[in-house]
């Protein structure tokens, strides 16, 4: 009974303080109505940005999900079946290879740009300089470069490792960025103590840094891999449409993003391009899953 009671006049206490606190707030709005202007501004651009999500969404299943078959999960793809099956496995290689090269390529320079290069140095500048420069560059750019370059000057044709070195470059500067601010996030306390207890640099950056630069870093490679997957106008001049999963890396391929602009470019069959973009929507919710599962376990270990 006594448990009761304290609990109630606990909850009774915390609701008065509440309503003092959002009490006091309405006053502070009141002296300062820019403030309360802001506030409220903020408040509709968070509505509308999760309305507008759950909208599109929304519509991406409601359109799709009705015309989600078997035929569109054949290996083989033929003007009967329209699968995507084979548009899925060319994604997942070009993610995977993509990755492979743009993110160890993209930590290490944050690396270097954070814990070794000298602060205010010229050359530090030139690189970040270089990096936000490249992001801003339309696709279809890299999409030119990557044909008279990798396929044209390389000789490497049309092919899945011409569009995945062109994804690189598209992405590495995504990557190091989004890294380097991570690592900045990392307390020097953090760095201070490592070495108070005798560790060597390196050792520092890989066993305390990194580890805590880990959801920081996740977050740039996941934006990396939804670029890559809804990526077209690059992939159409280096990676071709070509609808089967290439015997190589040198053979041609189309990915979920290509297979559904070309179905959606003929207007023939805009069923089963809606359909590919259910699947591709839940591509990248699942590796997102994963991603987040991944940071939390590396973070808890």
């Amino acid at each position: 009974m006594q448990i009761d009671t304290a609990a109630s006049v606990n909850a009774a206490a915390g609701k008065k303080r509440n309503q003092s606190s959002f009490a006091d707030q309405i006053k502070s709005y009141i002296r300062h109505p820019a403030s309360g202007v802001m506030a409220l501004l903020t408040i509709l651009a968070a509505i509308l940005t999760f309305a507008l999500l759950f909208f599109l969404v929304g519509y991406i299943l409601v359109k799709g999900i009705p015309y989600l078959s078997a035929d569109l999960f054949r290996l083989e793809y033929t003007s009967d079946n329209l699968s995507l099956l084979p548009s899925l496995i060319n994604t997942f290689i070009l993610t995977i290879v993509s990755l492979a090269i743009a993110a160890p390529l993209g930590i290490f320079a944050a690396i270097y740009l954070v814990e070794y290069a000298k602060k205010g140095s010229k050359l530090v500048n030139v690189i970040r300089i270089t990096a936000e420069t490249l992001s801003g560059i339309p696709s279809i750019v890299y999409g030119l470069f990557g044909m008279l370059f990798f396929v044209t000057a390389l000789h490497w044709g049309l092919s899945l490792l011409s569009g995945a070195f062109t994804l690189v470059i598209m992405i590495l500067p995504l990557i190091m960025r989004t890294s380097e601010e991570a690592l900045k996030a990392v307390p020097d306390s953090y760095r201070e103590a490592s070495f108070g207890l005798g560790a060597g640099k390196l050792r520092t950056i890989f066993t305390i840094v990194l580890p805590s630069a880990v959801p920081g870093i996740l977050a740039g490679i996941i934006l990396a891999v939804g670029r890559v997957i809804g990526e077209t106008a690059a992939l159409i001049y280096t990676a071709g449409t070509v609808a089967e999963v290439p015997g190589s890396l040198m053979g041609s391929g189309r990915t979920l993003a290509l297979h559904m602009y070309v179905l959606s470019g003929e207007g023939l069959h805009m069923n089963q391009a809606s359909a590919t973009a259910v699947v591709i929507l839940v591509f990248v919710l699942i590796i997102n899953c994963l991603s987040g599962a991944i940071a939390k376990r590396i973070a808890k270990g």
